[in-house]
């Protein structure tokens, strides 16, 4: 018999934000490829397709309990894993990165969809081992490889932007499972100490984009230039901005990758300040009905599912915002529902039925 329980804790708040978001995305996006030319299916018209298959892969989530998921979270994570390695030897290159499968007539990205592989898998061995007193650093060594292996994989790509991504989802759960202090410090002292490491395998254009956002200078007719250029495009929407279709860096072209990376940029010189209010403010609700849902689950489970899918929308969000207007370096993470990009869509919206489960089954107990 269906449980009618299950309709009165659905979340229509997050449902109609999502929504909402979902929509406003792509009027911008109308807007940001404007005038539509050529033979080619409009990326707009291509979004709404992968809003729609996205709308599906939630409704299927929402159907099921979020236990089963966690009960197969290491074969999808196997999966995403295998489908990273394919990527290595098939992958479609664009831009100079392999980042992109190729299954017929749709090309998509593994490395969207290890996202929620990780969050899942992390759900899965937290709940497995808890340890009220706080984890120390041997019991970090399972998820430890857990994040390790993508993250090499992602890293070969290159895919910076996802990597930071994971780092810092990866570390966003580990704060909320509780680790002792000195566990805390030792991982502090570890990661000053391979940052020199790391930086001698960076590509050399990755290493310029770190170095142009401490000095734009550094780099004026690339990288730099992008930066320069996004910042004049949203300060001069002013407060009410120039109105639909008339942003001129936007129109003009001026504004790299306006459709993915710099699409916030696009949407604050034709909406100002304002605009990017309401929108930043939706971006906040939905984060905000995130963490709602894992104050009030009922079990160790739901909540660090739903802080794991909150916090990776969050830190999407203040990492494109803040790439666009400076304040973080540009390292390409698309901004949730709104940047044009079929797998991050679809990620997204799993994410985002995951949530409305957990809240839906708030009232059951775990078993």
């Amino acid at each position: 018999m269906f449980d009618r329980r299950l309709i009165l804790n659905f979340d229509w708040t997050l449902l109609i934000t999502t929504v909402l978001i979902s929509v406003l995305g792509v009027i911008n996006l109308y807007s940001s490829t404007y005038p539509h030319t050529g033979t080619t299916t409009p990326l707009f018209i291509k979004q709404i397709y992968w809003f729609t298959i996205g709308s599906c892969f939630m409704a299927l989530i929402i159907l099921f309990n979020y236990r089963t998921f966690i009960r197969f979270a290491y074969p999808f994570y196997v999966l995403c894993l295998f489908l990273l390695v394919m990527v290595m030897f098939f992958g479609r290159t664009s831009s100079g990165s392999q980042r992109w499968l190729q299954l017929g007539f749709i090309s998509f990205q593994p490395s969207e969809l290890t996202k929620i592989a990780l969050i899942l898998s992390l759900t899965r061995f937290f709940t497995a081992n808890e340890n009220p007193h706080g984890y120390g650093l041997r019991d970090l060594g399972v998820p430890f490889l857990l994040l390790a292996f993508p993250l090499f994989l992602i890293f070969k790509q290159p895919d910076l932007g996802t990597v930071g991504l994971l780092v810092l989802v990866y570390f966003s759960v580990l704060a909320f499972m509780g680790l002792r202090r000195r566990t805390w410090i030792t991982l502090g002292i570890g990661c000053a100490a391979a940052a020199p490491f790391f930086w001698h395998f960076l590509k050399d254009y990755q290493k310029t984009r770190l170095l142009t956002f401490i000095n734009p200078d550094l780099d004026p007719l690339k990288t730099g230039y992008h930066i320069t250029q996004s910042k004049i495009a949203v300060g001069s929407g002013t407060f009410l901005g120039k109105g639909y279709l008339k942003g001129t860096q936007s129109q003009l072209h001026f504004l790299p990758e306006q459709h993915t990376d710099f699409v916030f940029s696009v949407w604050g010189e034709e909406w100002g300040f304002v605009g990017s209010f309401v929108l930043l403010f939706l971006f906040l609700l939905l984060i905000s009905r995130g963490l709602k849902i894992a104050n009030t689950s009922k079990d160790r489970a739901g909540a660090l599912l739903a802080i794991g899918i909150s916090t990776m929308l969050f830190w999407q969000i203040f990492i494109n915002v803040g790439m666009v207007v400076g304040i973080v370096p540009v390292v390409g993470v698309p901004l949730p529902l709104f940047s044009y990009g079929g797998t991050s869509v679809a990620a997204t919206l799993m994410g985002i039925g995951i949530l409305v489960n957990v809240s839906m089954r708030r009232f059951m107990l775990s078993h």
